[in-house]
C-alpha cells in the first residue's frame, strides 16, 4: 500500500525523512480506519473469491462488508482443520487462497496436542516487514540517540519440520529469522543489533545463547537497548550468564572461543569480534562473580534506556524479577502479532506496562470484534454471533478478535480478549487482557483446563495400587524460578497411610503429567529449555477447605463455590504454601521430537 507524504504527522517531530515517512503513514491509516477496513475485505475478496472455501457460501463476486458478513461464518481452528489437512498433504488447488501457500506458521497446541498450522503466502512477509519498519519511528520519539549504540536482542530460530507434502512449518519468528527480508534488511542505524545473524540462526540454543551474550559483552558499552521477544526469554539469558560468566570471561581475556562452539559460520564471524581484553574479563568476573544480581543489566550494559520485551498478558507475571535484574528500566511492549496475523503497535512504548495498548493498523487484515462478556453463556449455533466492525468497538468493553487474512483465513476467532482503552484518530486502541481459555503459561506455550484435568487423571492412575487418589487440585506458574515452571498443589485421600505413595510414585506422576501436555509445552522443556521440570507439592488434609473457606469470608457463594484450577492471588498461595508436606519435581524430560507431519 503506498505511502501518502503529504500528510504531516501530530506524533511528533521526525528525526529524518524515513522517519516522517513512516509517521506519515500510520497517520494516514489510523485517520481513514474505516475505509481502509473496507478496501481491506474487498482486495481480500476479490482475490480469494474464487477459492474452494469462500465457493461454499454464495458469495456471487460480491466484496461488500454486507453480503461477507451474512454468508460467510465465524470459525475455529477446529472448522478449518480439514482444508488445512489437505493443504499440508499437498492439494495445491486454491482451497483457503488463491495464491499459493508458501509454508505454514506453527501457533499454539490443539486439543490433541498437535501445534496449529496457519497457512500463509509469500507476501505476507512483506506486509509483516512493513509493521516491522513502523516501530523505531515511533520509538525515536521518545528517546533519543539510538542511532549512537547497538540493541542487545536475544533472538533464536526454533525447531522447524515439514508437511507430508514437503511445506515447512515453524514458527512465525523463525520465519522471519529465516527470510531474505531479515538476512538482506537494508543498513538502518536505529536497528543494528550485537548479535551476529550467524548466532540467531543457529539452531544449536546453548551455542546460539552463549555467541549471543559474548558479543553483548564485548561491545556493553555500546548498547542502548536490552531485550528478547518475550520477558521469559530476557530472564533466561540472565540466567545463561550466571551459569556461564566463567568461560565467557575467560574467551575474552583470551581472545579464544569457547569449543563447545561448533558451527563453522559462527567461528569464523567471531574471528573478526573476539580479541583478547583482560581488562573487560577482570570487570565480567568482579560483577558476576559476587552474591548480588540485582540491577545487573545496567551494571554490565551502563547505556541501557529501556527493556524491550513483551510484559503483557501471561508475561506480566515476569515484571518485578525485570524490574530486579534491570534496577526499575523503562520496559518496552512495541507490537502485537501472532501466527494469524500482525496486528498493530503501541504508539507510547514507554508507558507503564499495565497502561500498554495496541493501536491497530487497519492495513494489516480485515478486523472484527466478538463482544466478550465472561458471565454470559456460551453462545450456541441457533443464535450466531454479532460481530462488531473495528472502527465502532466500544471503549470500555472486551472482545475476543475475529481476523480475515490475505492467506485464506475467513471470520477466523484468534482467541485472544481484548479491552478498548481508547482510539488514536479512527483506529481504535486495545490493552491484551488474555488469551481465552488459557490456565497456565510461562512462555510461548498455552495450557487449558481439560488438558491440565487430562494430565491429573492420567498421574492419578499410577495412584491406585496405593489406594490413593487426587481429592482436590489447583496449579500456578511459578516464574520466581528461572526458567519458570508449572506447580501443582495436591490434596490426596491416603486410605492406608502404610501403603502410601512413595516420592519416587509422586515424581514420576509430574513426568505423567508433562507427558499429557502439549507439544508446544514439551518442545519448551526439551529443546528450547525455557520451562522448568513440572513440580506437584501435595497440601495437608483440609487445605482445600480453607481454601473455600477464605473464598466465601471474601464473598463467594457458598452454593456457587467450586476450587479454582489456577491461582495468582498472593494470600491464597501463601495459605497453600503454608500448607505443604511434601515437593516433587519430573525425574527427566517428558518426550518430544518435532511432529512429523502425516
Amino acid at each position: 500500500m503506498a505511502i501518502d507524504s503529504a500528510l504531516p504527522s501530530p506524533l511528533g517531530t521526525p528525526l529524518c525523512e524515513k522517519d516522517a515517512k513512516a509517521l506519515r503513514f500510520i497517520e494516514e491509516m489510523t485517520r481513514n480506519a474505516d475505509p481502509v477496513q473496507e478496501r481491506v475485505l474487498a482486495a481480500i475478496l476479490s482475490r480469494n473469491g474464487e477459492t474452494e472455501y469462500l465457493r461454499r457460501f454464495n458469495l456471487d463476486g460480491a466484496t461488500d462488508r454486507d453480503t461477507f458478513k451474512s454468508k460467510v461464518p465465524v470459525v475455529t481452528y477446529e472448522d478449518l482443520q480439514p482444508e488445512i489437512q489437505r493443504i499440508a498433504n499437498g492439494d495445491r488447488s486454491a482451497i483457503l487462497s488463491s495464491h499459493p501457500v508458501s509454508e505454514f506458521l506453527t501457533s499454539s497446541g490443539t486439543s490433541a496436542g498437535e501445534r496449529k498450522l496457519m497457512p500463509t503466502i509469500h507476501e505476507e512477509l512483506d506486509r509483516r516487514q512493513l509493521l516491522f519498519s513502523l516501530l523505531m519511528p515511533v520509538m525515536n520519539l521518545y528517546v533519543p540517540g539510538l542511532d549512537k549504540g547497538k540493541g542487545l536482542y536475544f533472538l533464536f530460530v526454533k525447531a522447524e519440520t515439514k508437511t507430508a507434502s514437503g511445506l515447512l512449518a515453524r514458527p512465525v519468528l523463525t520465519s522471519y529469522y529465516k527470510s531474505e527480508q531479515f538476512k538482506t534488511r537494508p543498513y538502518d542505524p536505529f536497528n543494528v543489533y550485537t548479535s551476529p545473524d550467524e548466532a540467531i540462526l543457529c539452531v544449536d540454543s546453548f551455542q546460539s545463547m552463549y555467541i549471543q551474550m559474548l558479543c553483548g559483552l564485548i561491545m556493553r558499552e555500546e548498547v542502548l537497548r536490552v531485550g528478547a521477544v518475550f520477558a521469559s526469554g530476557l530472564l533466561r539469558a540472565i540466567r545463561f550468564l550466571q551459569l556461564n560468566w566463567k568461560q565467557l570471561a575467560d574467551d575474552i581475556s583470551a581472545g579464544t572461543l569457547n569449543p563447545n562452539v561448533t558451527d563453522p559460520s559462527i567461528r569464523k564471524c567471531m574471528e573478526n569480534i573476539l580479541k583478547p581484553n583482560p581488562e573487560l574479563a577482570e570487570f565480567i568476573t568482579k560483577e558476576c562473580s559476587g552474591e548480588e544480581w540485582d540491577g545487573i543489566i545496567t551494571r554490565i550494559w551502563p547505556n541501557t534506556k529501556y527493556l524491550d520485551v513483551i510484559v503483557t498478558g501471561a508475561m506480566a507475571q515476569y515484571i518485578p524479577t525485570l524490574d530486579h535484574y534491570s534496577g526499575g528500566l523503562p520496559l518496552a511492549c512495541t507490537m502485537y502479532a501472532s501466527s494469524e496475523c500482525f496486528f498493530g503497535l503501541n504508539m507510547k512504548p514507554m508507558c507503564k506496562p499495565s497502561e500498554v495498548s495496541y493501536t491497530i493498523m487497519p492495513n494489516m487484515g480485515y478486523f472484527e470484534f466478538l463482544p466478550h462478556d465472561p458471565n454470559s453463556p456460551p453462545l450456541s449455533p441457533e443464535s450466531p454471533p454479532r460481530l462488531v466492525d473495528l472502527a465502532h468497538v466500544q471503549v470500555g468493553k472486551q472482545y475476543e478478535l475475529v481476523v480475515t487474512t490475505y492467506a485464506g483465513l475467513n471470520r477466523y476467532r484468534v482467541g485472544d480478549i481484548l479491552l478498548v482503552t481508547g482510539y488514536y484518530n479512527s483506529a481504535p486502541q486495545f490493552r491484551f487482557v488474555k488469551r481465552k481459555n488459557v490456565l497456565l503459561s510461562i512462555d510461548s506455550d498455552k495450557t487449558d483446563e481439560a488438558e491440565l484435568q487430562k494430565g491429573i487423571d492420567n498421574a492419578s492412575l499410577l495412584l491406585k495400587e496405593f489406594n490413593a487418589s487426587v481429592i482436590e487440585y489447583t496449579s500456578y506458574a511459578d516464574t520466581t524460578t528461572i526458567p519458570g515452571h508449572y506447580v501443582i498443589f495436591w490434596e490426596l485421600l491416603v486410605k492406608d497411610a502404610a501403603n502410601s505413595p512413595s516420592d519416587e510414585v509422586l515424581n514420576q506422576c509430574c513426568l505423567v503429567v508433562e507427558e499429557s501436555l502439549n507439544s508446544v509445552y514439551r518442545q519448551g522443556r526439551v529443546a528450547d529449555n525455557s520451562i522448568g521440570p513440572l513440580e506437584i507439592r501435595v497440601v495437608k488434609n483440609g487445605t482445600f477447605e480453607e481454601l473455600m473457606d477464605y473464598a466465601i469470608s471474601r464473598g463467594a457463594s457458598i452454593n456457587q463455590y467450586k476450587a479454582p484450577r489456577c491461582v495468582s492471588f498472593t494470600p491464597i498461595l501463601e495459605l497453600l504454601n503454608g500448607r505443604v508436606v511434601s515437593k516433587h519435581f519430573s525425574p527427566a524430560a517428558p518426550h518430544w521430537v518435532p511432529e512429523r507431519r502425516r
